[in-house]
């Protein structure tokens, strides 16, 4: 299939390489110039295992190129991947614009039916609020939701052996689910990891997902303060409670608190979302502040 991934970042890169790598024809568009320059050179503003050795094996094969006209890259394709940046506001809420751009972009330019699938973590609702972007388009949108899962240091593994697949779409779009089984079956052949569900439930999934790993390393630096006040050693703690396999060892180990580009801003995006529909998520609430309290208690030990 020909396929668009407007947004050359981290996801946007790891995606359109991968989807390369399975078949597809694929352009990576992005607004910035010097990064598409550097693309088009093989030079990746990423590092990624196995990425860089991907993205010029399909590039030399003519399965990837990468281009720094976005509204010529959508005409045609079959595909519209939205894999551009929504970072958070002061309220914790998530700014859409870049979204919103994409979403307009492809209803004005597009040649012909396509399905939008919205790969950028976005918040409940978004999905919604696209399709009323794109329903005055010439050629009819079909907006899907499938959330990215990709790990920092093992992105392309992820994708190409990945847990499951969240897609969100409505249950009445037979074309998109189709379209959808079809990219992802190279790597589902031994079994079915689509988890299909409706937009909404694709949106939360991410945010529930992320938030839930940071509440365990939250969950686990008090836990480490209170091993220190008792005489317990919080590595024999984590060692014991992990080996329950209903509990597993991943994210119980204590330290400076959880950061990066996902955790915090998703953590705040859940809360705020519950806020707005008059739900408090006080264990997500507490998660946060735990976090943040954190910090200070690490600052305070180097002292």
């Amino acid at each position: 299939m020909k396929i668009c991934v407007v947004g050359s970042g981290y996801v946007g890169l790891v995606t359109g390489c991968c989807l390369a790598e399975i078949g597809n024809h694929v352009i990576c568009a992005d607004l910035d110039e010097k990064k598409i320059d550097g693309l088009k050179n093989g030079a990746l503003p990423i590092y990624e295992p196995g990425l860089d050795e991907m993205a010029k094996r399909n590039a030399s094969q003519k399965r990837l190129s990468f281009s720094a006209d976005t509204s010529t890259s959508i005409k045609g394709v079959d595909i519209v991947f939205v894999a551009v940046g929504t970072p958070s506001r002061n309220d914790g809420s998530a700014h859409l614009g870049y979204v919103d751009d994409v979403a307009a972009m492809v209803a004005a330019n597009i040649s012909k039916e396509v399905v939008l699938v919205l790969k950028s973590t976005v918040p409940v609702g978004t999905n919604k609020r696209v399709r009323n972007i794109v329903k005055h388009s010439a050629h009819q949108v079909h907006v899907v939701s499938n959330p990215e899962f990709l790990k920092e240091g093992d992105a392309v593994a992820d994708f190409m052996r990945p847990d499951r697949i969240v897609v969100g779409v409505a249950d009445d779009d037979e074309h998109a689910r189709s379209i959808m089984q079809r990219l992802y079956h190279p790597v589902c052949l031994n079994t079915e990891k689509i988890v299909w569900m409706n937009p909404e439930s694709a949106e939360i999934t991410k945010y529930v997902a992320n938030t839930m790993l940071a509440m365990r390393i939250s969950f686990m630096n008090e836990v480490a303060g209170l091993c220190e006040k008792v005489g317990a050693d919080v590595h024999s703690v984590r060692h014991g409670v992990g080996s329950d396999e209903r509990i597993g060892s991943k994210f119980l180990y204590s330290g400076p608190g959880y950061g990066g580009s996902c955790f915090p801003k998703d953590v705040s995006a859940l809360v705020h979302t519950g806020r707005e529909h008059d739900v408090e998520i006080e264990l997500a609430v507490a998660t946060d502040r735990v976090n943040q309290r954190q910090k200070g208690i690490l600052v305070r030990k180097l002292r």
